[in-house]
């Protein structure tokens, strides 16, 4: 069920269809927002979005997610049947007449002409064409995806009702993670979420079989779909254990960068997080306009550098009905966040959903308790906004950063109030170092602001501009006075 490579890399895209249910309490602005990201995330994936469609619905409908009608049409797109195979229970109507519950809601649905799809809503617009005809198989897609879980069973019956491969919104997000990452900690991790997600949704050819069991064959033995879900058991409980060897020498590393300033940018996928990392740190970071281009948490040094040194961390992107298994499996390269001193949340300010985006990525954090920190909140891409529009962030927002990272201007200031931020909880000291102690010179410029320097005959006197505990650690190291 998964697109391979190798689809890619054709010049011709695969097609895909979206589809999506709104259930109640769902608003139709945060329906089309949901819709919209989806595209996104298969564009990303490398197909070509062609069709989306959706239904209004009290509840997904246990076998096919949609009702039957919509399931037909969908096929129109893919030259399936639409039809699912597997017996469903039946009820008697008042007329006698048996029905699927699935059905019977499906046409309560579309008595209100307010629920009927835009294709749909003008019947006499559309009596030159049959809207049942199937479409010519040129323009057919090849994949079908769901902006929501499907449960093993629903993959099964619409893959058999629409003849082509079925997605839902996790697999989609499950496979481009697989794709992106890159270190062994990352690739670690994406695999255990791609094998948990696979496991119960495995259909291996002789499933029913039984191996031969032990010595001369006897026993009963186990089921190849039994086999295939312990070798997916092992390998989890092996990742696992790669994955807290590789967490150990991460948190030795974090460890050694303990004393210094941490900076954690955090936000949504795409929000801009990277763009800005660059910006403040000069290096070179991947910046790509995708969903989920950084899987791995990057650290660098700001610059221009400042004494003491503030460590800028790019983290993980987020986003609405991120899995669970992937929220827990990259708990550890959030693990930033959690020793940072600051956190900078980044939102795309361009965007229309940036406040739901907002609170998605501080609910994630909040449940890995990373909501200790001092925040800032960057409104990133305001270059994109009018002033009419900026003026009505200002009043919506308590002192939001606007931030356009093209702009030099602002990057500057921000890299000046990141600086201040932490110069503000600074005290002012005067240090005396002996010539004999000349090492405790160098400390003292490694890790503290320097604000003037005299020499005499007996050693140096050095103005500065540091933290308590780093005054004491110094103090206390060379035995200074």
């Amino acid at each position: 069920m998964t697109l391979k490579t190798a689809d890619i890399a054709d010049k011709k895209l695969p097609r895909a269809l979206l589809v999506s249910l709104q259930l109640p309490g769902i608003s139709d602005q945060e329906h089309a927002a949901s819709l919209a990201e989806l595209g996104r995330l298969v564009h990303t994936l490398g197909m070509e979005v062609v069709e989306s469609i959706s239904q209004k619905r009290a509840s997904p409908a246990a076998g096919s997610v949609v009702g039957d009608g919509k399931l037909k049409e969908i096929a129109r797109w893919t030259g399936g049947t639409g039809i699912v195979t597997a017996n469903k229970p039946v009820v008697r109507t008042k007329a006698g007449v048996h029905k699927h519950p699935e059905d019977e809601e499906e046409i309560e649905e579309f008595t209100d002409p307010d629920d009927l799809d835009h294709e749909f809503a003008d019947e006499s617009a559309n009596k030159k064409s049959d809207p049942n005809a199937p479409v010519p198989e040129a323009e057919r897609v090849q994949f079908v995806v769901f902006d929501n879980e499907l449960t093993p069973t629903q993959l099964r019956n619409l893959g058999a009702a629409l003849g082509v491969d079925v997605l839902d919104r996790t697999g989609v997000i499950v496979e481009i993670f697989y794709r992106h990452a890159k270190t062994p900690a990352a690739r670690a991790q994406v695999e255990i979420a791609r094998l948990t997600y696979l496991a119960p949704r495995i259909r291996v050819t002789g499933a029913g079989e039984r191996q031969g069991g032990g010595i001369g064959a006897k026993g009963v033995g186990e089921t190849a779909h039994e086999l295939e879900s312990r070798r997916i058991r092992d390998k989890i409980a092996a990742l696992r254990r790669e994955i807290e060897a590789i967490n150990k020498d991460q948190a030795l590393r974090r460890a050694r960068r303990s004393e210094h300033l941490k900076v954690a940018l955090v936000g949504y996928t795409n929000a801009g997080k990277s763009s800005l990392m660059r910006a403040l740190t000069k290096s070179e970071v991947l910046v790509a306009d995708r969903l989920f281009a950084t899987l791995d948490t990057t650290v660098r040094v700001m610059f221009p550098e400042t004494k003491p040194r503030i460590l800028v961390s790019d983290t993980v992107g987020f986003i609405k009905k991120l899995p669970h298994d992937l929220v827990a499996s990259f708990r550890s390269t959030l693990d930033e966040a959690l020793d940072a001193s600051l956190l900078m949340f980044i939102v795309d300010a361009s965007d229309p959903a940036f406040r739901s985006q907002l609170e998605t990525t501080k609910k994630v954090l909040g449940e890995i308790g990373a909501n200790h920190a001092d925040t800032l909140l960057i409104l990133n891409k305001v270059d994109m906004l009018s002033e009419l529009e900026i003026a009505g962030l200002k009043r919506e927002f308590d002192d939001p950063i606007f931030l356009s990272t093209k702009d030099k201007d602002s990057v500057a200031a921000l890299h000046q109030l990141i600086q201040s931020h932490f110069e503000h909880n600074m005290i002012e000291a005067d240090i005396f170092v002996p010539y004999a102690k000349s090492a405790a010179t160098a400390e003292v410029h490694a890790t503290m602001r320097v604000l003037s320097e005299d020499h005499d005959d007996e050693g140096t006197r050095l103005a500065v501009k540091c933290f308590q505990p780093d005054l004491d650690r110094i103090k206390k190291q060379f035995k200074l006075d």
